[in-house]
């Protein structure tokens, strides 16, 4: 290492293992997308109980509780105990959810019995890698923004939500490859038992869901066991008196001189180690908040957990495999966000994503449903998808990560992301109940109201971008405590 200049390859090591942690989020989220139906067709065959619509709902979306949980409890565990303990925390849980919902009988459940009680100890193990979720949405931004220099921040906690969606794809392969000549279970045959659902999909109703959700124990324990291995961040270590050691990181990062001016900087703004949350104003907190809750309302989840469901319906042979191309799609465009974001801004991503969203979004809803029409379904799909992956994806985390100042910025973290999780969850949770409505028999009123409502909030999140939302490339972590301060004062 170069003292003087500092390692760029130690920074890039460092980051990259925090980057599996948004790579476990985007896994954990979408394993559901392949695993659904098979789990659906399951718990329709209990004896005790209705497994409804609204009950798979809720149950495709229960991780997402954990997620509110987790990211609401995140700062106070970030700030107390430290960004590195949070994710080990966090890899911990992704395991154990893992396991759990591979095998939700253990120990007290006979195996292969759908019952009650089995659907409430599914999704027990579900919103425990939940509360994994949170903590990682909202830890693995932070760890990466206090670590990574200001002129490369921005590239760097987009590398964040390229895990993410590269994680997302992973799944998607995973699912694809676990499922293998086997098919998914025709709705019209759920809850007949299971000598009347196609031979093909018996074994996706019994076994294939569990291979789904079990495969994330490999990620996860390979994330605790590298997140160990990496330093705390400076700026924590600053807050809790161990000045020499963040001294010691900085310069391994940014060399000697460019080390002591940072560790300058983070001095003079921890001064008070906390503030009250609304020291720099309402506005502050509000922009946080609402950018993620637009990130949410967009209503991008709905189609990355229900992707296979949704491409069947349009009657694709294979909506695995569209899926599966959906995901490549995705990748390609975050690497939009990656490499545009210190050249472009963050402002002109985010409005363009959102313009790109809502013609997405409007093309589904004049569509979908429509013989003739399907590659054109498709194809907004496809949009609306990439356009989210270069703007509200990467960007928002981006923002969240950067836009606080620092002395409140784990409590705003946390409010911000528990947001997120929050609409989240109404989103996922609402969709198929929205998706199929109907205001007569058999027309297709869920299909046009749902996506034509996420396309009027798209236009909604671009007119919120350029009236409130600041621009942050180049500016420092500390830079932000001038500019709020400024604005709360006008």
């Amino acid at each position: 290492m170069d003292e003087k200049k500092g390692s760029l390859g130690y920074l890039i090591s460092i980051v990259a293992v925090a980057v599996i942690g948004g790579l476990l989020f985007g896994y954990d989220t979408a394993v559901i997308s392949g695993a659904e139906k098979g789990l659906q067709a399951f718990f329709m065959n209990a004896e005790d109980f209705d497994y409804n619509d609204f009950m798979h709902g809720i149950t495709s979306s229960s991780a997402l509780l954990g997620c509110i949980i987790g990211s609401a409890i995140s700062g106070i565990i970030a700030s107390r105990f430290g960004r590195k303990p949070a994710l080990i925390l966090a890899g911990i849980l992704f395991f154990l959810s893992a396991m759990g919902s591979y095998d939700p009988e253990f120990l007290f459940f006979e195996y292969g019995k759908p019952t009650l009680p089995l659907l409430v100890m599914f999704n027990f193990y579900r919103v425990i890698g939940g509360i994994g979720v949170g903590l990682a949405s909202a830890i693995c931004p932070m760890y990466i923004a206090e670590v990574a220099p200001s002129n490369l921040r921005g590239t760097l906690v987009s590398w964040n939500q390229f895990a993410i969606i590269f994680g997302q794809l992973v799944v998607y392969f995973v699912n694809f490859f676990i499922l293998g000549e086997h098919i998914q279970p025709i709705v019209e045959e759920m809850g007949k038992g299971l000598a009347a659902i196609d031979p093909k999909a018996q074994w996706t109703v019994t076994t294939g869901w569990r291979y789904m959700f079990g495969s994330e124990a490999v990620p996860a324990g390979v994330f605790a066991l590298l997140i160990s291995m990496v330093p705390e961040t400076p700026r924590y270590l600053v807050s809790v008196g161990q000045d020499n050691k963040a001294l010691g990181i900085l310069t391994k990062i940014n060399g000697s001189e460019k080390a002591k001016q940072i560790i300058n900087e983070i001095k003079e703004t921890m001064v008070v180690k906390t503030e009250p949350l609304m020291t720099y104003g309402a506005l502050c907190i509000f922009v946080g908040v609402m950018l993620s809750v637009f990130q949410q309302a967009v209503g991008i989840n709905a189609v990355l957990y229900y992707a296979p469901r949704i491409f069947n319906d349009m009657g694709m042979e294979d909506p695995m495999m569209v899926t599966v191309f959906m995901g490549v799609i995705n990748i390609l465009f975050t690497l939009v966000a990656v490499f545009t974001v210190e050249k472009l801004g963050r402002k002109p991503l985010l409005i363009w994503g959102s313009i790109g969203m809502a013609v997405g979004a409007f093309g589904v809803a004049g569509t979908f449903g429509h013989a003739g029409l399907e590659t054109i379904t498709a194809i907004s799909i496809m949009i609306y998808s990439a356009s989210f992956m270069f703007s509200w994806g990467p960007i928002c985390w981006v923002l969240i990560a950067e836009i606080f100042p620092n002395t409140i910025r784990g409590a705003a973290v946390a409010i911000a992301v528990a947001f997120q999780w929050i609409f989240n969850f109404i989103v996922s949770s609402s969709f198929l109940p929205m998706f199929n409505m109907h205001m007569t028999e058999g027309d297709d009123f869920g299909h046009w109201f749902t996506y034509g409502l996420y396309g009027l909030i798209c236009v909604a999140a671009a007119l919120f971008v350029a009236k409130l939302v600041p621009e942050t490339k180049g500016k420092t972590l500390e830079d932000m405590t001038a500019l709020w301060r400024n604005r709360s004062k006008k």
